[in-house]
């Protein structure tokens, strides 16, 4: 009889794809084809009452707890139909005192039915009903209850069902196995805690008080049989209100801290949520060391896996104070209030953790030493066994193709960039820009990774050929590391054998002698590519004959077929100076004109002028013309 699972998949399917009036109209579809199949229906008599279901009938048929239920839910989806219609509707003015009236008579109408249905299962020799579905059909009937409670806004009364409703869902999580375990945590965590915490906002109860207390404070154990029988069966089921320790619904324990440090600064914590959800990373924490302390052999990848529960809870964590801080300021508390202050702080520690552990992952995917090594590994393993060779000789391993290789540093290249772009990240943190200390050490980190970036680029430019390149992004990884050695501090120690963003010196120290020998290497290399270059180069050009290179020594020694140009060729040989100083009359020259035809032409000239001033002196009459 899983009645909470019956309740929880209705109300999916139907609000998965529609609001809750189609979930009603889905109901009533329900309840007339269980009828039918029951031969419960009174048709043709509209005003006559059915015959009550007895526990024999359940004995005998469970779908007449399924009537009960679907009866209940579809008084209880009106309800919420009502609720949802009025809370959407900004035209309205509320919910008015009529309508307030009807959802709580039909949650009242819910409640009973849901409080048949327990009647009926407790006849345990009639129904034959077990413990657990007896408490499932109480707790769904206190939620109910609870549910009436909060709309009259009786937040006391209301707290008392929900304080039960909580008891046995949780009771009942512990003792379900691990595939029903989950709907009882969703049920609890989606409905009855929300509707808790507003409730206990509402009677001015302290947010850093957690709901183990609320339950506490507010179950009622006199005169009720199912809350004694819970707690004899389940002892510590309930924690004192001032413990340290909390159990999760799957039963296990985890130490609840009351504070955090951050650099010099110790504040209390004062959130229930986010001191729980600091335990949950304490706790997935200790079993990532001892699944890595236990399993050294795995593969990287592997290992990095392994990563993910400390990220997720490391992201809820930091989702908690942050909604902390949203509803702090929702209230108007000043960003100076001391309760402000402390979130800021614990803000900044989880969010640093979280980047701590991401680079971590990084790390342990980047391989030995950061990734300062680069192995070549075997182009594929074969599925099955080589077969063995005619000769008699071992099979060949190929090497890896640089293809490959080139996409393994690529990818390095792009867990450095991220490891980079979160060092960037915690600058923003609230605090952190003040503290020119912490500030110093993570540009000196940043100079580190920032090293095995270029370092890698080097590697990868030496696969292409480009050893120019290589040497100088190792000039640049050795530049950035003798940055760096000079502000990490002396003795950072690894948390627990697992990386995060802790830099020993051994590791600074190693990658600068590999980045010194690298550097060294690779200036040798280009020297001596340059001299061959060179070499080339003057082999491709045809020297001059050794005769008319006389004045220069031949590094390389006498080329013997060089030595004279043979068969000779005809060329001009200079003879005895010219005497320009005789022959200038004689030589024509560019632009100079000839001797002869200057002459001509300054006679030419003079002829010209005496004609033209004979002309002058001519005599003329009186009028301008002559007779």
């Amino acid at each position: 009889m899983d009645i909470t699972r019956f309740i929880v998949t209705q109300r999916d399917k139907a609000l998965l794809v529609g609001d809750y009036g189609s979930y009603r109209k889905q109901l009533s579809r329900r309840l007339l084809v269980v009828r039918k199949k029951l031969k419960y229906s009174t048709k043709g008599r509209k005003y006559t009452t059915p015959n009550p279901v007895t526990a024999e009938d359940i004995a005998r048929n469970h779908e007449f707890i399924h009537l009960l239920l679907l009866t209940a839910e579809r008084a209880w989806a009106l309800a919420m139909h009502m609720k949802s219609a009025y809370a959407t509707d900004s035209s309205a003015q509320g919910t008015t005192g009529s309508t307030k009236r009807h959802i709580v008579s039909k949650l009242q109408k819910a409640s009973t039915h849901a409080a048949r249905l327990v009647n009926l299962l407790q006849e345990k020799d009639k129904s034959g009903a077990s413990t657990e579905s007896i408490l499932e059909a109480r707790a769904y009937q206190q939620s109910l209850q609870g549910a009436i409670k909060f709309e009259k806004r009786n937040w006391e009364h209301c707290l008392q069902s929900y304080s039960e409703t909580w008891l046995l869902y949780t009771a009942l999580a512990r003792s379900a196995g691990s595939k029903q375990d989950d709907v009882f945590k969703d049920l609890l965590a989606s409905t009855i805690d929300p509707s808790m915490r507003y409730a206990a906002y509402q009677l001015k109860l302290p947010r850093t008080i957690s709901v183990e207390t609320i339950v506490a404070r507010y179950l009622q154990r006199a005169d009720n049989p199912y809350v004694a029988g819970v707690l004899k069966s389940i002892p510590n089921l309930m924690q004192e209100p001032g413990a340290t320790a909390k159990n999760t619904a799957t039963g296990e324990s985890t130490d609840v801290p009351k504070a955090i440090t951050w650099r010099s600064r110790k504040v209390n914590l004062e959130d229930a949520a986010t001191a729980q959800a600091l335990a949950s990373v304490s706790a997935a924490e200790g079993k990532l060391t001892t699944f890595l302390a236990a399993n050294p052999e795995l593969d990287r990848r592997a290992k990095a896996a392994a990563f993910d529960d400390v990220l997720i809870s490391s992201q809820d964590a930091v989702d908690a104070v942050k909604t902390a801080i949203d509803e702090l300021t929702a209230e108007g508390i000043a960003q100076g209030d001391p309760r402000m202050q402390s979130l800021q702080i614990t803000r900044t520690a989880v969010n640093y953790n979280l980047v701590e552990w991401r680079i971590g992952r990084n790390r342990v995917l980047c391989g030995d030493q950061d990734g300062a090594t680069f192995e070549t590994e075997s182009s594929k393993k074969p599925k099955k066994p080589k077969k063995p060779r005619a000769d008699g000789k071992p099979p060949v391993e190929h090497e890896e193709s640089t293809g490959r290789k080139l996409t393994r540093l690529k990818d390095r290249v792009v867990l450095y960039d991220s490891t980079l772009q979160s060092l960037d990240s915690v600058q923003e943190f609230p605090g952190v820009a003040a503290d020119q200390t912490f500030v110093s050490e993570l540009e000196a980190k940043k100079a580190y990774f920032s090293s095995l970036r270029c370092l890698t680029l080097a590697r990868s430019h030496t696969l292409h050929g480009n050893r120019q390149n290589s040497l100088a992004l190792l000039a640049r990884a050795a530049e950035l590391l003798s940055r760096s050695m000079s502000s990490l501090p002396p003795g950072e120690s690894t948390s627990e054998g697992v990386a995060k963003l802790e830099v020993q010196p051994a590791q600074v120290q190693s990658l600068q002698d590999l980045l010194e020998r690298s550097v060294l290497q690779f200036r040798a290399l280009v020297e001596l590519e340059d001299l061959n270059s060179a070499a080339a180069k003057d082999k491709t050009v045809k020297a001059a004959p050794m005769i008319e290179r006389m004045n220069e020594y031949p590094p390389e020694g006498v080329d013997l077929r060089n030595l004279v140009t043979y068969p000779p060729k005809l060329q001009p040989v200079p003879v005895k100076p010219i005497f320009l100083d005789v022959a200038w009359n004689y030589i024509e020259y560019p632009g100079r004109p000839k001797k002869g035809a200057l002459v001509a032409n300054d006679w030419k000239a003079e002829e010209a002028a005496s004609k033209t001033e004979g002309k002058k002196e001519a005599k003329k009459s009186w009028f301008g013309f002559g007779r």
